[in-house]
């Protein structure tokens, strides 16, 4: 079976309840849609406001707070909000990449600290941590225990490799910029390739409910795997997988029986969030973000900013100012476009004014150094 490059983009928006707000639970939507990357606290609200009908952040604060929903390093190497059953499985895949990453970097290593030490430290590092505890007292009793203090940037790799979880603090978006950490509740099996290799496979099964079909190079960059590990994992599946083929003759897999629309099925405008992860978890990302506003929206530092999606598709960047929300599109869009997009931006304003009305003002930076634009319009409430 053949599927086209139209047909990909719907079957993403399905997946990810980009088609239609769906009535659903806040935990539910994250399992639904996999995880959302959370390196700046607002995004998982903006992402589930888009996906969600009648989203009321409160259902989100409440799964936060009883760890039914929770905030980690995985994917990526990146902070993810998934939900807790994921959990285990999710870090147990990315054990390699987060343990050679975090463990070999030199931040780690300057601090006469090996991993052997890491694994050694964890067990009562995780103990310490059986309540929340901040950061300091952290790096402070790594002090004490080492017998020698421990610089910030050594302590920054370690917690990111240790299987712990952000503790909600409260505020507009549940997490603090300096947050504490928990050890997680399901601790999963560090440095046991066989646990690895168990994680794999439901690693791919739950990437491709949310995101297939999709390649093995595509499931590689999800995780940030090693491609062989992802192509082994397919292959062990293979009986329980579908085949298609990509509009470029690439090889995708996908689940049996997972939706994938008709490719005219209509597409609404959505405001996405900073970081959505419809942009990041493929290896050719213009399923969704067209190549040539690739760069405009992945900036140098790898800030990713919030877009316009048209018809399935990033057309544009908006920033929330202070009378409005305020969209640059990369190219001219129809008048009946605008008005959608103008609906759009008056109920994510109204949305904001009740937690942050200038969210993600600390990236406005990039829109003074300029983004060619087609047109920009202040999209104000009605």
């Amino acid at each position: 079976m053949v599927i086209t490059a139209r047909a990909l983009n719907r079957s993403t928006l399905a997946r990810q309840l980009l088609l239609a707000r769906e009535p659903i639970d806040a935990a539910d939507a994250v399992r639904r849609v996999v995880a959302l990357q959370a390196q700046e606290p607002a995004s998982p609200y903006l992402a589930l406001w888009n996906r969600i009908s009648g989203f009321d952040p409160v259902g989100l604060d409440s799964a936060v707070a009883g760890l039914r929903v929770v905030r980690s390093t995985l994917m990526r190497i990146t902070l993810h909000l998934v939900h807790s059953e994921d959990y285990r499985a999710f870090r147990e895949a990315v054990e390699p990449t987060l343990r050679a990453s975090r463990l070999g970097d030199a931040r780690f290593t300057a601090s006469g600290l090996n991993a052997a030490d890491a694994d050694a430290l964890l067990p009562e590092l995780l103990d310490f941590a059986d309540r929340p505890r901040t950061g300091a007292e952290a790096q402070a009793w790594l002090g004490e225990r080492r017998g020698t203090p421990v610089e910030l940037p050594a302590w920054r790799m370690l917690r990111q490799y240790a299987p712990l979880w952000h503790v909600p603090a409260g505020g507009p978006w549940s997490f603090a910029p300096r947050p504490s950490y928990v050890a997680a509740a399901t601790r999963p099996v560090l440095t046991d390739p066989d646990a690895v290799l168990d994680s794999t496979g439901p690693l791919i099964r739950r990437y491709l409910e949310g995101f297939g079909p999709a390649s093995v190079p595509d499931m590689a960059q999800f995780a940030m795997i090693q491609r062989a590990r992802a192509r082994k994992a397919v292959q062990a599946l293979r009986d329980e997988l579908e085949e298609l083929e990509g509009p470029d003759g690439t090889v995708l897999f996908d689940l049996p029986g997972a939706p994938r629309p008709d490719e005219d099925t209509p597409a609404p405008p959505r405001l996405l969030p900073m970081w959505d992860s419809t942009l990041l978890v493929y290896a050719d990302r213009s399923r969704v973000l067209p190549a040539a506003y690739r760069k405009l929206v992945i900036r140098v530092n790898g800030d990713v900013l919030p877009t316009l999606l048209v018809d399935g598709h990033v057309a544009g960047v908006w920033r929330s100012v202070d009378a409005g929300i305020e969209a640059t599109a990369f190219h001219p869009l129809p008048e009946e476009v605008w008005e959608a997009l103008a609906a759009e931006a008056g109920a994510l304003f109204a949305f904001l004014a009740d937690r942050d009305p200038r969210v993600y003002r600390r990236y406005d930076h990039w829109w003074v150094k300029g983004l060619p634009a087609a047109e920009t319009r202040l999209l104000t409430p009605a």
